[in-house]
């Protein structure tokens, strides 16, 4: 099916002709003239053609089951008279997601998203679907089991994308899936966005120590790589200038000293060399 203009005229025009038809066939019924009879007929076919039409609102037209066309454009209008209607609403509408239990790379996940669509094709919308609402409702919770299976959780390895690292890849994702699965029913996915995003309660306390122990890891080796620099420049300082020449032994010790202070998570009392007493 696919969406086409249906035969409409301007309903103000056809209530003053539904009207002469109507009161001109009561005269003529009352002077005994049986063209009025007709006339009367035809004005009440005339009437069940009426129809008015909202903003943002479409009707499908449907005449002995055949498929005539769609109204969108608000107002009063006359149309094929008998004619079935069937309005869609074409406002821009929200569905949130349930929140969805996905197994990610053996770990339980819970995945909510909301998604932003609305109707484009009244003809598919009404035709080709049974419920184009529960139709949207089923295939996004679908569409987001599938995207969330493609990524990990978190890159703790930092290569490739991960839900939790890159949700505007995700969401790209997650929408371009959606529109080919609900361009179907004619609808439009405007936007889709991950709204909720976490381990399962089974295992999330698991998954924070990793979190922590990787966060802390990244922290460290970050620290040691600044220490290891630092502690290369003042050797290299001292001995351009020359301060002080320093031995193996005694560049070892500064070395370790200075690693030491920089690297240690408290402050380090210092030793104080005043010589000896003999």
């Amino acid at each position: 099916m696919k969406e086409k203009k249906a035969w409409a005229i301007n309903g103000y025009l056809a209530l003053i002709l539904m009207l002469a038809l109507l009161i001109g066939g009561i005269a003529l019924v009352i002077q005994k003239h049986l063209v009025g009879i007709p006339m009367i007929f035809l004005a009440i076919i005339l009437a069940t053609g009426i129809l008015v039409v909202q903003p943002n609102k479409s009707y499908a037209l449907v005449f002995f089951g055949s498929y005539l066309g769609t109204i969108r454009e608000p107002g009063l209008w006359l149309t094929v008279p008998l004619a079935i209607r069937k309005g869609v609403s074409l406002r821009v509408r929200n569905f949130n997601s349930k929140t969805l239990k996905v197994n990610i790379e053996g770990n339980p996940v819970e995945i909510a998203a909301v998604i932003v669509f609305r109707v484009i094709d009244t003809a598919k919308a009404i035709f080709d679907v049974e419920k184009y609402e529960e139709f949207v409702e089923i295939q996004s919770e679908t569409a987001l089991r599938h995207v969330a299976t493609r990524y990990a959780y978190d890159n703790f390895e930092g290569q490739g994308f991960s839900l939790r690292g890159n949700p505007e890849e995700v969401s790209n994702e997650l929408m371009n899936e959606l529109q080919q699965r609900l361009g179907l029913a004619g609808v439009e996915v405007s936007e889709a966005r991950l709204t909720h995003l976490a381990y399962a309660t089974e295992i999330a306390g698991a998954m924070l120590q990793r979190q922590q122990a990787s966060a802390i890891l990244s922290a460290r080796q970050i620290i040691v790589e600044g220490a290891v620099g630092m502690v290369q420049m003042a050797i290299e300082r001292i001995e351009n200038d020359g301060v002080v020449k320093l031995d193996e032994e005694r560049k070892a010790a500064m070395i370790n000293n200075l690693l030491v202070s920089i690297v240690s998570e408290r402050a380090t009392q210092p030793v104080i060399n005043t010589g000896t007493m003999y």
